[in-house]
């Protein structure tokens, strides 16, 4: 079959990597937004261990999304992606008018609106991971790579825009004659939060819109047998022209086609030992990474960051957030399939995680306080992070495994 035109192909691409930059935009946005949320929100910086919680909740979703394919079993990622999309939409477009809402729980005031949307963003953050990409099987890998990129965009768009907004401009004046400087003046954001949140609703509605750009330009394929390219892999895609390389590339844990058709090998336990072995090895490593970036690392981040100064502070957030879409950048094309390698990545990636933690345990006395070392270096740690361990485990294991 031809390729498709170049004009259609690279409209493909563009969809699928704002399809998915809905997926994780609201919930990265709040984490960028925080140091200007905080200074109104009575729960002050213990706020980022409260989203922690959140987001680990938010993993109820996926019961959720279990539940619908037990119950409606067939009927396609469509409906339960449309629902994601809502929520977010919906709860982003409330976080606008109602963050700063504040509310009386057991005799202490609480931030219950921005707590109880948080909530809902994650639910609907945690259950895109298992939905948008079953909708994206129907297509070659090279538009699985473009998703991915789509992602690290949710985390880099909030941090561009919270960069524009000026978050942790400050200005130190000249110290007084008696040597004692001054406190430091903040200047005010160029906009408040709730313009913040506006825009990150403008975002998830153009990622909404991409997805029903994708439903009106891909054919709608019709059930297929698990490992069998269907239509929308031939006819909404980019054309295959070494069909056997990208079927290695897709399926890359599977006998290649000239093993499976024919004769049939003879078991070979020690084989399946080690590819058991190998694979267990690979969800550690998921494991690993994804607990210390979802998990450890934000709940510590202000107690590790905050010695260092509101800047320190903000630099560690956004230049995290924008080295993820650096990460996946760079795995649209070098791929790491060696569990050599995936390892020595993640004990780097772990290393910088092990500092981070470090500095949060030593807080707010850790090392290099008060000078352009300390302040340089955990930016770098929180960045290098996510550039050392994305490219190996998780764009690798989840677009691959």
């Amino acid at each position: 079959m031809a390729a498709p035109p170049l004009g259609r192909l690279v409209l493909t691409h563009l969809l699928v990597a704002l399809f998915g930059m809905g997926s994780w935009a609201a919930i990265n946005g709040i984490w960028v937004e925080l140091p200007v949320v905080v200074k109104d929100l009575p729960e002050g910086w213990s706020l980022p261990s409260y989203l922690s919680v959140l987001v680990a909740l938010g993993n109820l979703g996926l019961l959720v999304v279990t539940l619908w394919r037990r119950l409606a079993p067939g009927k396609g990622e469509r409906a339960p992606i449309q629902v994601v999309q809502a929520l977010s939409v919906a709860g982003t477009a409330l976080l606008a008018p109602l963050w700063h809402q504040v509310a009386t729980v057991a005799g202490q005031n609480h931030s219950v609106a921005f707590l109880t949307l948080t909530l809902v963003l994650a639910l609907a953050c945690c259950a895109s991971n298992v939905t948008f990409l079953p909708f994206l099987s129907h297509l070659p890998p090279p538009f699985l790579r473009s998703f991915f990129l789509g992602q690290g965009l949710s985390a880099l768009l909030p941090c561009m825009l919270a960069l524009v907004q000026g978050v942790g401009r400050l200005e130190c004046p000249p110290a007084p004659t008696n040597g004692t400087p001054g406190p430091p003046h903040y200047f005010p954001e160029r906009f408040p939060a709730s313009t913040f949140f506006w825009a990150l609703t403008a975002l998830l509605v153009t990622s909404a819109a991409a997805f029903q750009g994708l439903l009106l330009l891909l054919p709608s394929p019709p059930p297929v047998p698990t490992g069998v390219p269907g239509p929308g892999l031939q006819a909404g895609a980019a054309g295959v022209e070494e069909e056997g390389e990208e079927e290695e590339e897709a399926l890359p844990l599977q006998e290649p086609p000239a093993q499976a058709v024919g004769t049939t090998p003879s078991p070979d336990p020690e084989a399946g030992r080690l590819r058991s072995a190998q694979g267990a090895c690979l969800l550690g490593l998921l494991a690993v990474t994804n607990a210390l970036t979802n998990g450890v690392l934000p709940a510590v981040q202000s107690f590790s960051c905050l010695p260092y100064g509101r800047l320190a502070y903000h630099l560690a957030v956004v230049l995290g957030s924008a080295a993820n879409p650096l990460a996946c950048f760079l795995a649209l094309g070098v791929l790491c399939r060696s569990l050599a390698g995936l390892g020595v990545l993640s004990l780097l990636g772990v290393l910088f995680g092990a500092y981070l933690t470090t500095l949060a345990v030593l807080s707010p006395c850790p090392p290099l306080v008060g000078t352009t070392a300390g302040t340089t270096l955990v930016p770098t740690a929180m960045s290098a992070f996510p550039v050392r361990c994305c490219p190996g485990c998780c764009v690798w294991g989840c677009s691959h495994m």
